[in-house]
């Protein structure tokens, strides 16, 4: 009897393996490049001036190190573009640009 049960036992476990071995395998590949989706604005940086420009409304801006010190923000811009100089010196920030169908953008930028 106890030899039935051990039978069992090993039959559960071999299938339980398979089962999560093909489960594994049917995970998308990650070698496919991902969609990027374009942004719908252009950065333009000339030394430590910075201006975006956008076919959508920019409402809101913020800029901050990479220490996380908030450099600028600025609300309610409700233009096509807008341009900024940044008043300390570093080489790299983080930008956060929200556009007026609230979708929000951010990406790391660095100037000179």
């Amino acid at each position: 009897m106890y030899s039935m049960t051990s039978a069992i036992r090993r039959l559960l476990a071999i299938a339980f393996l398979t089962i999560l071995f093909i489960s594994s395998r049917a995970q998308p590949d990650s070698n496919l490049p991902a969609k990027k989706e374009s942004k719908p604005y252009k950065l333009l940086t000339s030394g430590k001036q910075v201006t975006i420009k956008s076919a959508k409304d920019i409402k809101h801006v913020m800029l901050w190190t990479t220490g996380g010190n908030r450099v600028i923000e600025q609300k309610e811009i409700n233009s096509g573009s807008y341009t900024f100089t940044i008043p300390i010196s570093q080489k790299a920030f983080f930008l956060m640009i929200g556009l007026s169908d609230g979708k929000i953008y951010t990406e790391k930028i660095g100037v000179r």
